[in-house]
């Protein structure tokens, strides 16, 4: 499965729903399909859009969130599926694409590259409810499932090692920043 395919056919879900992305080729691909004042690209801060997401779902209960992250990113920052699973938002889904590289600053092997299963360490972490997709069908039902369930869930797809050809966004970071705060305000 490519990540562009898991995004393009969960895009229409993401219109009335909050999403943080991690940066590279995350952002630049889900920019690709086309921006909303919804979409924040989480730019320099490799390892944080789940932290960020947490932050945002439990100041606004009331939305969904949904944190589009990397595998590489993921585990710079393991403890944060310790601290989601210590607060348990049950507005966020946190999606983890899994293409056993680091992919976006020069496609490096990550410890999934060798075994590490990420959807069993969110589950040992405490997350109530996380899957691993391999297929698109499989990565769509996940995907539908954990917005119906109301539940903190963590979905790993596992996706191909391939990326755009350029790891940017179109959009100015500050003017991102902006729109987005504008969006969030009540």
């Amino acid at each position: 499965m490519k990540r562009i395919d898991a995004l393009t056919a969960v895009y229409s879900r993401l219109q009335d729903r909050i999403v943080v992305t991690i940066m590279g080729a995350v952002a630049a691909e889900l920019q690709s399909i086309g921006h909303r004042p919804n979409f924040f690209y989480l730019q320099h801060a490799m390892g944080l859009a789940s932290s960020m997401g947490l932050g945002i779902a439990l100041c606004r209960p009331d939305r969904q969130v949904i944190v589009l992250d990397g595998d590489g990113s993921l585990l710079m920052n393991l403890g944060g599926l310790t601290t989601l699973a210590r607060y348990r938002p049950r507005n966020l889904v946190h999606v983890v694409f899994d293409n056993e590289s680091l992919l976006s600053v020069g496609g490096f092997p990550t410890a999934t590259s060798t075994g590490s299963d990420l959807a069993a360490i969110a589950k040992a972490a405490g997350v109530p409810r996380t899957a691993t997709a391999r297929t698109l069908d499989e990565f769509t039902r996940a995907f539908d499932e954990a917005l119906a369930a109301g539940e903190l869930t963590t979905i790993v797809a596992k996706v191909e090692a391939v990326g755009p050809s350029a790891f940017v966004t179109d959009l100015g970071l500050l003017e991102n920043r902006f729109q987005f705060q504008r969006y969030l305000a009540p």
